[in-house]
């Protein structure tokens, strides 16, 4: 392990340090002495046979100004065999008939090296053994490329292997001396196959396999994993083990675990190799069945090739024989590693575990929210709640149960200690009396500033007949989802009660007004409403109306369902006036109820609920949420008629929590995916990368529909073009004018200006005015995926 390598000539020390001092451009005549000539080959030696000279690395000139080539930088095939070269891992020689090694597996190393510099993978071809002791005698190692694949083996075949042996004669042969070590006897180093590209030669099989022994040395040289990052060679005691620490892993980089294939023993069906590759590995296979399908699944495989690969080992252990750390796609934020599939059970052990501690700290924290018997006690005393100058002038219209004023301070105590942004207000009545409260949080608040330009303000639910009133300021964000921007619990229904509400409300909002408000039909909120937010647009929500239809219509929903058809047509799916009017007169006809007074008085202010009228208001399509599910029907699943207020809060902020994250999935999901097309079309492109995906949904079968519809007609008045057009065999005609100067455009059913979407009369005029770009005037900043930036 310590000779050195011989020269057929030497010289001093002295003379190759007078060369490398030099400004000679020349190699030295004759060959020197090579400082520590002794070539390792991953720790090992090797030896020169005696009639191979070797060059003294001292003995280039590195000073001078001409140029020279290093010994690194030459090609093997313009250094020829027996020397030196230097790869990036240490020094190797190039193999060479009579080259001496330590043993085989020292041989096989060094021409693994060799082989990757020239390009090429190498194979253990025959091995010949003494038949006494069983050790090696001699070994053949060939290019990978060596012989032919027998054609028998491949005539049964379905998917057969890619020929690569084209009957390459490169080998080098090794024999054993009498003296202990392993010679050259013969060596080949002509091929009749190109070679790989240098960038690719780590993955020849031949590197693969000295990469990982390398690797696998280094692990046991030192503690692997302390970075959490995998490496190549390191160990896990079981599948299972290596599965958690790449999932760990994963989850700190941002990507999701999938298990991929497994191969096991056909003797004791144990896993010999297991690989875990990322969640977007791959692709979807196509099916002939989704030509019938209405809403396909979204694609999520792109063919990413980050991946773990682990075999077994002759102890049983498993270790990484692959790593594949990039990734073809964007990684996922920190806040949404919980969505990822393969997260959810590593969090759930996280929260178990971090319940546990909590629960040591349950004591502690209930004996300091007891302590707290005043508002004062627990918040910042400059911050009072509770509002003097806005006392009622008269007691409030509900009472209170006995222990429910202590309960609620408490509990929006808690709230404030917990998060100092948390905001709420107290207004008393004539008698210093709990009278009204209203509270938000950060979160709503940040809401409001991005969706809050519809506000839906409901006053219809009651935690019981006889108790406050539940109010909660609701909209609409980017996904259609519903978000709650802040809530109140109302002892006292007057109108200052309600003021004071909606004073609370702007000045918790910064001053920042919405620019539509939806109420029910009750004409204390609306003069509240028009005193406090006098220049914003006020109409009643044709939700709340539907609702009251149940109580007041509820023996015609019973065996009924023909009619209940007609009612829901009538509210949420007719646009145009005459089409509204029509429907309700047959509904009216038909189900004999031109007597009922209360379908008879809402049907006088139609025009204040009904969605075709005042189109002109922009109310986000938030009818079309609520119809999907309402706030109060989600609170009913919570509650009961005998709960008490603090149990009310509890589930209320439960229910918020789910809300926000349902957002969060809706925001990871968009991340992830991209919605199906329905074709090559610039436009559907142009819109998918703009709006969130449930709104290029919509968007999507507006752009379906105007392939239908026909341009009947076009008035041209300079730059103004005014179009008559409709859908193919039916008589409703809209009128859409188009502005050439200003490139604008506007129709009749006034879609967008009532939900903030073109509608598809409005597209067709684009497509036929040659438009393949949607105008950025008509994509609405929350309704696409950056609305919250």
């Amino acid at each position: 392990m310590g000779e050195e390598c011989k020269s057929s000539e030497t010289s001093s020390p002295e003379r190759s340090q007078e060369a490398t001092e030099s400004e000679s451009d020349s190699w030295s005549g004759s060959a020197s002495l090579v400082e520590k000539s002794a070539v390792e080959i991953n720790g090992d030696e090797c030896q020169a046979p005696p009639e191979i000279p070797l060059v003294n690395k001292y003995e280039m000139n590195v000073d001078s100004e001409q140029e020279s080539q290093s010994l690194n930088t030459l090609s093997v095939d313009e250094l020829g065999p027996g020397v030196p070269v230097k790869d990036g891992k240490g020094l190797f020689m190039v193999p060479a008939v009579g080259m001496e090694f330590e043993s085989e597996e020292h041989a096989y190393k060094c021409y693994s090296r060799y082989a990757v510099m020239e390009g090429f993978s190498i194979r253990k071809d025959f091995v010949n053994k003494s038949r006494v002791t069983g050790t090696v005698v001699s070994r053949r190692f060939t290019c990978y490329r060596q012989g032919y694949r027998p054609s028998k083996h491949t005539m049964n075949t379905r998917k057969p292997r890619k020929e690569t042996r084209t009957g390459c004669l490169a080998h080098m042969t090794i024999a054993w001396q009498p003296y202990g070590k392993f010679c050259v006897t013969n060596f080949e180093n002509k091929h009749n196959h190109e070679f790989v590209n240098p960038s690719t030669a780590h993955l020849l099989p031949s590197q693969k396999r000295l990469a990982f022994a390398e690797a696998v040395e280094a692990d046991l040289a030192s503690s692997s994993g302390v970075d959490g990052v995998p490496k190549l060679g390191m160990g896990f005691e079981s599948e299972d083990h290596a599965y958690e620490f790449y999932n760990s892993y994963a989850g700190k980089v941002g990507f999701s675990v999938r298990k991929d294939y497994v191969n096991r023993s056909k003797i004791d069906g144990a896993v010999v190799s297991r690989r875990f590759t990322c969640f977007r590995e791959g692709f979807r296979q196509k099916d002939k069945r989704d030509l019938n399908i209405k809403r396909p699944r979204k694609e999520t495989r792109i063919g990413c090739l980050a991946q773990l690969v682990i075999s077994r080992q002759s102890d049983g252990s498993y270790r990484v024989t692959n790593f594949e750390e990039k990734h073809n796609h964007e990684l996922v934020a920190a806040c949404r590693i919980r969505m990822l599939r393969s997260q959810k059970q590593l969090v759930a052990a996280q929260i178990a575990e971090g319940n546990a501690i909590e629960g040591r700290k349950i004591q502690l924290k209930s004996a300091y929210e007891v302590s707290c018997n005043s508002i004062g006690d627990c918040v910042d005393h400059e911050y009072d709640p509770v509002d003097q100058r806005s006392k009622l002038i008269s007691k409030c219209t509900r009472e209170m149960r006995d222990g429910e004023a202590e309960k609620i301070q408490q509990y929006f105590q808690s709230k404030k200690v917990k998060n100092p942004s948390f905001f709420y207000a107290i207004q008393l009545d004539a008698d210093n009396q709990i009278a009204n409260i209203f509270w938000t949080d950060a979160k709503m608040v940040m809401d409001y500033s991005d969706f809050g330009d519809v506000l839906c303000f409901d006053t219809t639910y009651r935690i019981s007949e006889d108790c406050h009133l539940f109010s909660p300021f609701v909209g609409v964000n980017h996904h259609k989802q519903m978000v709650i921007f802040g809530a109140a619990l109302l002892y006292d229904e007057t109108v200052d009660s309600f003021k004071w509400l909606f004073q609370k409300f702007l000045e918790a909002m910064s001053g920042k007004k919405p620019k539509t408000i939806l109420t029910d039909q009750d004409e204390i909120v609306s003069e509240a409403i028009s005193s406090i937010l006098p220049d914003i647009n006020q109409r009643v929500c044709v939700w709340h109306v539907y609702q009251r239809a149940l109580k007041q219509l509820s023996h015609m929903f019973i065996g009924s369902p023909p009619f209940v058809n007609d009612l829901l047509s009538c509210f949420f799916d007719l646009e145009e006036e005459e089409g509204f009017i029509a429907s309700w007169n047959h509904m009216m006809d038909l189900h004999g109820l031109w007597g009922n007074e209360w379908l008879n008085k809402i049907f006088e202010t139609r025009e204040q609920w009904a969605i075709a009228y005042k189109r002109h208001i922009f109310c986000a399509d938030i009818k079309s949420v609520q119809l999907r599910g309402s706030f109060i029907l989600n609170l009913k699943k919570y509650l009961k008629s005998d709960s008490d207020v603090l149990s009310f809060l509890k589930q209320l902020g439960k229910m918020v929590n789910d809300w926000h994250y349902k957002e969060l999935e809706a925001n990871y999901d968009m991340s992830q995916n991209m919605p199906k097309l329905m074709g090559d079309v610039i436009l559907l492109k142009h819109a998918r990368d703009a709006y969130t995906p449930r709104i290029f949904e919509l968007f999507q079968q507006e752009y379906e529909t105007c392939l239908n519809i026909v341009v009947n007609q076009c008035i041209e008045n300079g730059s103004l073009l005014e179009y008559k057009v409709s859908i193919y065999g039916q008589p409703r005609e809209y009128t859409v004018s188009y502005n050439l100067s200003n490139n604008t455009v506007c129709c009749s059913c006034m879609k967008f200006e009532f939900i903030g979407m073109l509608c598809s009369h409005a597209l067709k005029v684009l497509d036929y005015s040659n438009i393949r770009l949607l105008p950025s005037q008509y994509i609405l900043k929350r309704w696409t995926r950056e609305a919250r930036v």
